[in-house]
């Protein structure tokens, strides 16, 4: 089975999965979206709703999986509303047919406004309390931040892909060291923490209640900035108000160094840089192709030069400060 292999994922091999565990399934299968993972809703004979989430083979070993796991209930038991999975005969993690695979609650919720400012400062102080559990240990299997994965190997993952027009390579690949380059130089992390690791607003859903995630897939050790500043949007003088608001919540429940507002730019550098080189490894799943039609084509390709130079001019600008 390979890295991109969910050939053999078939209906009844999910169904027979949960039914290992004691659950037993009375509707069909409905697909949510995901990408890395295939993810599906369903309820059994008490018409109670979960959701599975199958994990995209070779991505995560068992302990890191395990870990993430432990992660939630971490802050679960804090009484933070992060979805943890749910455990049959104490344990959350299972394997059948070579996939591993987790049962969670089914929790609803609607999309996080990230221009309205009440909502940002109780993010802050949602991701204040997580960070004030987070910082208390550091993973053990979990992988870390790092400019080498996200800058230079996604670099040699794009090369190798040879889905770069050959008309455009040289302005692309030109531009792109010149980014990278630049990017490597600022990003010099200290204190890393145990992290969400993907706090965009897709990822988070609110309710009456306030904001909660869903799972905690790409928890990694960082810099605490890389849970906030992907929240921020609009020009500078918003993006300055968006992470003071941030932050007035935040500090309620855990300090903040604000010299890492100059690591920014770089970690913005290395998500968008890491996903061309993500799209391009996992171009090979049909579900790619159909999900993203747009990709792979000169245009795109066109539109990413354009990209990276306005990520040049980003990074040549001094960090954001917080309000006088």
């Amino acid at each position: 089975m390979s890295v991109f292999d969910f050939t053999s994922l078939s209906p009844d091999l999910i169904l027979d999965g949960i039914e290992s565990i004691g659950l037993q399934v009375d509707s069909g299968l409905l697909a949510l979206n995901s990408y890395e993972n295939r993810v599906y809703q369903f309820h059994d004979e008490d018409k109670v709703k979960y959701v599975t989430k199958i994990y995209r083979p070779q991505r995560w070993s068992k302990a890191q999986i395990q870990e993430e796991h432990d992660f939630a209930f971490e802050l679960a038991d804090e009484e933070l509303p992060i979805v943890a999975p749910l455990k049959f005969s104490g344990q959350s993690l299972f394997e059948h047919q070579g996939y591993y695979f987790a049962i969670y609650p089914c929790r609803g919720g609607r999309i996080f406004e990230v221009d309205n400012l009440d909502h940002l400062e109780w993010m802050g102080r949602f991701i204040g309390r997580i960070h004030a559990v987070a910082g208390k240990s550091p993973f053990q299997t979990r992988p870390i931040y790092s400019k080498e994965e996200s800058l230079i190997q996604a670099r040699d993952i794009i090369k190798a892909s040879a889905f770069v027009p050959q008309y455009i390579e040289n302005a692309f690949y030109t531009i792109l060291e010149q980014v990278i380059e630049l990017a490597c130089q600022q990003y010099q992390p200290k204190d890393e923490i145990r992290l969400h690791g993907d706090c965009h607003a897709g990822n988070i859903l609110w309710t009456d209640d306030g904001p909660h995630f869903v799972d905690l897939d790409d928890c990694r050790m960082g810099p605490a900035i890389q849970d906030l500043w992907m929240m921020l949007s609009g020009d500078r003088q918003q993006q300055t108000l968006q992470l003071d608001t941030l932050l007035m919540g935040y500090e309620e429940f855990y300090e903040f160094d604000t010299k890492q507002f100059a690591l920014i730019e770089s970690l913005r550098t290395m998500r968008v840089v890491n996903y061309m080189a993500w799209l391009c490894k996992r171009w090979q799943d049909p579900a790619f192709p159909h999900s993203f039609p747009w990709f792979n084509t000169q245009r795109y390709w066109e539109e990413q030069v354009l990209m990276l130079k306005e990520q040049m001019s980003a990074l040549q600008q001094p960090p954001l400060t917080l309000m006088p």
